[in-house]
């Protein structure tokens, strides 16, 4: 069945209150119904790797692999950025990985299914775990994967094209920088200042699978995140 857009109530009343760490989070997203993907997707996708993660990729959702498997980025896409953060010499034990969307989009083929892009009711309604996400992570360098995570994060009229491998300040950046400024310290309900961290954007490694030129296109995503690995060590 093909995935309709339509009006969504969005994630916020899924999210628990009083959650402290991601993997109460993740839980909580197993019953998010925050718009209508969740009803023909296998299960939601919610980030994976290290809370004390220095770098944090955000893709844009899930993929079929992903969405049979549960987690993020175990697709050729997947492999690809796992090859791509070898080469620009990151450690991936210390990173994050996440989707801005957290339940896969597809229309049928007959038995195919295949990817359609998020619409902005699906962004819009999924973004408060993306949020909850980011209050309990401390990264110094967040990468955004494509478009459709640079408009999440950064706003509509954000271009990947124009100002991929920049670092720009964060959350000074974001579109809503007050929604990534504080951060709870402890169960009491205390926040603190995030700490100031930088974000780079460049293109998702699906579209490098998709170039004429995949060579060309694999080399500018390293160059890219070989930005980020020195902002790391500097």
């Amino acid at each position: 069945m093909a995935q309709q857009s339509e009006s969504a109530p969005g994630a916020q009343r899924f999210i628990p209150p009083d959650a402290d760490t991601l993997d109460e989070l993740r839980a909580a997203a197993g019953g998010c119904r925050g718009c209508e993907l969740y009803r023909d997707a296998t299960q939601t996708v919610f980030g994976r790797g290290d809370e004390s993660a220095r770098l944090v990729f955000v893709g844009e959702q899930p993929g079929d692999m992903e969405d049979q498997q549960g987690l993020p980025f175990v697709g050729p896409a997947g492999r690809l950025l796992r090859r791509a953060v070898d080469d620009a010499g990151l450690d991936p034990r210390h990173i994050y990985l996440t989707n801005t969307v957290k339940h896969f989009r597809f229309e049928l083929r007959g038995k195919r299914r295949i990817h359609q892009t998020p619409d902005a009711v699906h962004i819009t309604a999924c973004r408060p775990w993306l949020v909850a996400e980011f209050a309990r992570l401390h990264p110094e360098v967040i990468v955004v994967l494509g478009a459709t995570a640079a408009k999440a994060l950064l706003g509509p009229a954000f271009r990947v094209t124009r100002q991929r491998g920049e670092l720009l300040p964060w959350p000074a950046a974001a579109q809503h920088p007050e929604d990534f400024q504080r951060v709870p310290v402890d169960s009491a309900g205390k926040t603190a200042d995030v700490p100031q961290a930088r974000l780079l954007a460049t293109i998702h490694p699906s579209a490098v699978l998709r170039a004429d030129n995949q060579e060309v296109a694999y080399e500018g995503l390293v160059a890219d995140l070989t930005v980020a690995a020195r902002a790391l060590a500097a």
